[in-house]
């Protein structure tokens, strides 16, 4: 959950790194530091707690040349964040320094065993326990770097991706991962090193994607050498990079995350790019083209997921059980992962995830590989861990997501789900023909729906400020708006810091009216669809209670909109397709909440884009 930045080659390192440092930001944001060896051979590093700019304001003075470096912003696991902790660590000697994004599990009893042989600890972190024990096995074991660094590794428990220098071969980087991100630029005669490619866009478009388990060396004027942590020599593929500069720029928009709430249209278009073909009366997924008996013989599907992507696999659920007729779970992975679950050879797991990273949820499928199912994943991040490991899947392509808050994935999320429960459905023909057809129009006029939702904005950012007070709200939906009920909650809270909880509609009697007030909140999803006379009964419960609602309705709508106290309308639509359209008011009202709040809404405290480890 932390960035990794590294670069080797002709130009000066440090203004390279602190680019890179901003574009990972997001993915950690508690302290920063950089490694930099100059021209004298020197292993300098500065560290600071705090953003980035901390870090930038505190080298102002010192010596940051050198045309090799590591960078590192940091989300805090083990030690708390301040200067001590930041990366990049010292060995022992300060020959060595390391950045390091995961957990070493065994790091207690790898830490006792140094002490022994007389070395000493500055942090509370498992970081620095590690680079310690390939100083001591460099040493004991009288070998290079890249050697010294694979059996370290061959005793570590736990996660990682590392960028190790040393001070007395200025010419290379060593790193290594497993179960952590990391991604090689390769550029005309320098090498780029970044936990994702938004660092590497800006200088090539050719990158090398490290599997796990595996040691790359950097070397000046050499070719990427990788091997495993067992020695196995590894051919590197090199792929080509589909990611713009633009897609990493705010575009004028004060925020990443409101940028990306407007780019949905766009993004779902690209989405169902090629998928979607109204005029030939088809949807067609590769993924389920290639593995199609895999699906139509499947006994149950399991969904794994975490945060958004399980609101979305909830979603999917109603979905792939209403047109396929195929029983669906849907499993938090961190859950999943530990429970002794019941797999069959005949079920299909789908894992979805955003980055295509996150730690539980790749265990999860492990997990699952391991005992004969299908393995199908719904990410975004193209060559990720998780599509990489699993059978199958189908990527979002809605480009990098910078804002912490997902917004435009979760939209891409679910359309893919629905477009694969509508794929299955026709083949088993559990869907009616027309029904099915409607559908499929529908899903090419959602795009153009969500951007009239937009002409709302900025009446929603008026009524947002008044919901500043609020310490608590609650979130109510039926049916395929219960999960969307969940995400908004999720939202609200993890960028305003207000406490909101999501529930179904019709479980407000069996516990959560007693908290309806004048200071509570309720926000409750109300198109017109299969049950709305029962969402208006609960609005007149929590009414008579003197609630405040803020009604999602349906454009048209007389008898909700007459009963709440704020109200934001969405077009028409197909009642399976109502999550997207329903979902856009609430992540406008949660971002318009946390402004007022003056929160910060990209990077929100204790979050960070990518949960690598548990």
């Amino acid at each position: 959950m932390c960035g990794i930045v590294g670069y080797i080659g002709n130009r000066e390192a440090y203004p390279v790194l602190m680019k890179g440092l901003h574009r990972l930001e997001y993915r950690g944001y508690d302290s920063a530091g950089v490694a930099l060896i100059n021209t004298n051979g020197q292993l300098n590093v500065y560290k600071a707690k705090g953003k980035v700019a901390e870090l930038e304001a505190f080298v102002t003075d010192k010596d940051v040349s050198g045309s090799i470096g590591i960078a590192h912003t940091r989300w805090a696991t083990h030690g708390e964040p301040n200067q001590v902790n930041a990366h990049p660590h010292y060995s022992e000697s300060e020959q060595l320094a390391i950045i390091h994004n995961g957990i070493i599990e065994n790091y207690a009893v790898l830490k006792e065993g140094l002490m022994k042989h007389g070395y000493n600890f500055r942090s509370t972190t498992d970081t620095e326990v590690l680079i310690q024990l390939i100083e001591y096995t460099k040493h004991t074991s009288q070998v290079d770097l890249p050697t010294a660094v694979q059996l370290a590794l061959n005793q570590v428990v736990g996660a990682y991706a590392i960028a190790v220098l040393d001070r007395q071969n200025p010419n290379m980087i060593v790193a290594a991962r497993k179960g952590s991100p990391l991604v090689v630029g390769v550029g005309e005669g320098e090498f780029f090193l970044a936990s994702d490619a938004t660092p590497i866009v800006e200088y090539t478009n050719k990158v090398i994607y490290v599997g796990d388990e595996e040691v790359v060396v950097l070397e000046r004027g050499k070719e990427p050498s990788i091997t495993t942590i067992t020695n196995v020599k590894k051919t590197p593929e090199i792929q080509k990079l589909e990611l713009t500069l633009n897609q990493l720029e705010k575009g004028g928009y004060p925020h990443f995350m409101l940028k990306e709430i407007f780019e949905q249209p766009q993004t779902l278009r690209t989405s169902m790019k090629g998928r979607v073909n109204v005029d030939a009366n088809n949807i067609a997924l590769s993924g389920f083209i290639d593995n199609r008996e895999r699906f139509l013989n499947a006994k149950r599907i399991i969904i794994t997921a975490c945060g958004t992507s399980w609101h979305a696999g909830l979603i999917a659920m109603y979905a792939i059980e209403e047109f396929a007729r195929i029983p669906v779970e849907v499993e938090y992975s961190s859950e999943f992962r530990y429970r002794k679950p019941v797999i069959h050879k005949d079920d299909v797991v789908i894992a979805i995830s955003q980055s295509g990273e996150t730690a539980d949820t790749l265990a999860a499928i492990q997990l699952a590989k391991e005992a004969g199912a299908f393995i199908f994943s719904i990410c975004n991040v193209v060559g990720a861990s998780i599509p990489r490991i699993s059978d199958s899947g189908c990527y979002t392509h809605v480009g990098p997501e910078i804002g912490v808050a997902s917004t435009k994935a979760f939209t891409a999320q679910v359309t893919a789900l629905t477009m694969l429960a509508l794929c299955i459905g026709r083949e088993k023909g559990t869907i009616a023909k027309e029904q099915y057809l409607r559908i499929l129009k529908e899903l090419d006029n959602i795009p153009e729906k969500i951007s009239k939702i937009f002409h709302q904005n900025d009446r929603i950012a008026d009524f947002a400020k008044i919901f500043t007070y609020a310490q608590n709200f609650i979130y109510l939906g039926r049916g395929y708006n219960h999960p969307v009920a969940l995400e908004g909650a999720l939202k609200l809270k993890e960028i305003s810091y207000i406490h909101a909880e999501g529930y179904p509609a019709a479980e407000m009697k069996h516990g959560p009216i007693a908290l309806i007030s004048q200071e509570m909140p309720v926000v409750v999803i109300a198109p017109n669809c299969g049950t709305y006379e029962k969402i208006v009964s609960n609005i007149q419960e929590i009414k008579a209670r003197e609630g405040k609602v803020i009604a999602i309705v349906t454009e048209g709508d007389t008898i909700v909109s007459n009963m709440s106290n704020f109200c934001i309308t969405v077009p028409e639509t197909e009642e399976c397709l109502t999550p997207l359209l329903t979902v856009i008011p609430l992540q406008l009202l949660a971002y318009h909440i946390a402004v007022a709040k003056d929160r910060d809404v990209d990077q929100p405290r204790n979050l960070a884009k990518s949960v690598t480890v548990e």
